[in-house]
């Protein structure tokens, strides 16, 4: 594993696994987060606001009770947990992919309302020309709406990182803090400020680090939906 110079192996290895659950957890949610953004864009339906409810709840629910929730459903005597690993030999619980997991489950809406947001900016009348040309919906949704809506999807993509690389309350009730396994660097930042002797001290390095990256993610972001819409008008 690479080490750089300016922090110690343990700081190393938090910041290599908060890159691998956020990136693991962002791209498994880009394909469900695009298909959702483009149904509730496009579709008006009765009850409607019970799905964006359903899809938003993890903005405002507790952290730890998102993470109560998954721990339960994929624990090994879980509903989902269970099956998992009697079947398939897969345990999720207290690894790594229990910490992606969590970040895909807090950080999806924000993918989502992203990517609804594109979508909209869409004119939905190049859509109806494209299939009054011949073209059928996968066609026209793969050559015209997800073109046009790209910078939003991105943009969608980046939140969803960022919001990853910050998770803690999920990730600590669904993976614990194992060094190494499941500690990424907001585990790590709680570890260090709770040792006995300095270890607040112990915490700048990554809690700059975590500035600087959630702060390059959000302006970025926030330059994609910029262009999005200027591209729109």
């Amino acid at each position: 594993m690479p080490h750089w110079s300016l922090l110690t192996p343990e700081e190393t290895t938090a910041l290599w696994l908060s890159f691998r659950v956020s990136f693991v957890a962002a791209w498994l949610g880009l394909p469900v987060a695009i298909a959702i953004g483009y149904f509730l864009a496009r579709t008006r339906f009765p009850g409607k606001w019970l799905v964006e409810t359903a899809i938003d709840l993890p903005l405002v629910l507790p952290p730890v009770v998102t993470g109560y929730l998954l721990l339960v459903l994929f624990s090994t005597s879980g509903p989902l947990g269970g099956p998992l690993e009697s079947w398939f030999g897969v345990k999720i619980v207290f690894t790594w992919l229990a910490a992606a997991l969590a970040a895909l489950v807090v950080s999806f809406p924000l993918m989502v309302r992203a990517i609804r947001l594109a979508f909209q900016g869409v004119d939905p009348r190049l859509e109806l020309a494209a299939r009054s040309l011949g073209a059928n919906r996968i066609a026209t949704f793969a050559t015209v709406s997800l073109p046009l809506a790209g910078r939003g999807v991105i943009a969608g993509w980046m939140l969803a990182f960022a919001r990853s690389l910050g998770e803690f309350g999920a990730t600590i009730m669904v993976a614990g803090n194992i060094e190494g396994r499941t500690r990424t660097i907001p585990l790590a930042i709680y570890t260090f400020a709770n040792r006995p002797g300095g270890g607040m001290s112990d915490c700048w390095r990554l809690v700059g680090l975590s500035i600087v990256l959630g702060a390059a993610a959000l302006v970025a972001s926030e330059l994609l939906e910029r262009r999005q819409m200027r591209h729109e008008s």
